[in-house]
């Protein structure tokens, strides 16, 4: 099976059988690994990335790699997928084609502190490639990559083309900050404007990509850091 090709700053780790590429990476972190190390497992059934990333901003802020690697992933898969397959991102990670979940983005980093710089965070996401059900189509709700008209989207590609995106994000990121990300992100979110838990609506994000959450007379906040996997 041929291995994806990486653009410079970028640094590829393939592992196998059932390794979980997120445990991986973070592993690898912790030790000192390089920013921009890729780690992949590409299974029949699935599709799992995780990156590495040095910030040297304080965990807020750099939050932002969350949805700048699912924008980046949008665009890839939008670009590689047949026209009128819709691709959709939910504000805790979901990734939607179609309207039916199809993956999910993580994040975890070296600390959970706001207000402090972490050593190393860390992005993953998974992709269902086939469904493994006896039964595919009785959950409406959840698909596959290749039951929704993406049979010739090879992971390969896709993992390839998401790496350019992201980067292309990470420098516009670094250039033109939250903005132009978060104008991109907006617009890609499930859920805008629709009921949120029994009393709440979404309202959408902050500037640092926080959900708005209108219950009542009150607007609250969750901010990205509630999305850690680990501190």
């Amino acid at each position: 099976m041929s291995q994806p090709v990486f653009p410079p700053l970028l640094t590829g780790q393939p592992v196998q059988g059932g390794e979980d590429p997120f445990e991986r990476a973070q592993a690898m972190a912790a030790l000192g690994c390089d920013s921009g190390s890729v780690v992949y497992n590409n299974q029949a059934d699935r599709l799992r990335v995780a990156i590495v990333f040095a910030p040297e901003v304080p965990l807020q802020d750099a939050m932002a790699m969350l949805p700048l690697c699912a924008v980046g992933f949008q665009n890839a898969l939008g670009a590689l997928a047949p026209p009128e397959v819709a691709v959709h991102l939910g504000w805790d990670g979901l990734i939607c084609v179609n309207g039916a979940k199809c993956g999910m983005f993580r994040v975890a980093a070296s600390t959970a502190s706001p207000d402090e710089e972490p050593d190393w965070l860390v992005v993953g996401w998974e992709l269902a490639l086939l469904q493994t059900s006896d039964a595919p189509g009785e959950n409406p709700e959840i698909t596959a990559l290749y039951d929704e008209g993406c049979a010739e989207v090879s992971p390969v590609q896709l993992v390839e083309s998401w790496s350019r995106h992201m980067l292309t994000w990470l420098n516009r990121w670094q250039e033109d900050g939250n903005a132009p990300l978060h104008s991109e992100w907006m617009g890609l979110l499930r859920g805008v404007g629709e009921a949120y838990e029994e009393t709440g609506v979404f309202l959408g994000t902050d500037e640092r990509f926080g959900m708005l959450i209108r219950d009542g007379s009150n607007t609250r906040l969750r901010p990205l850091t509630e999305l850690l996997e680990n501190g």
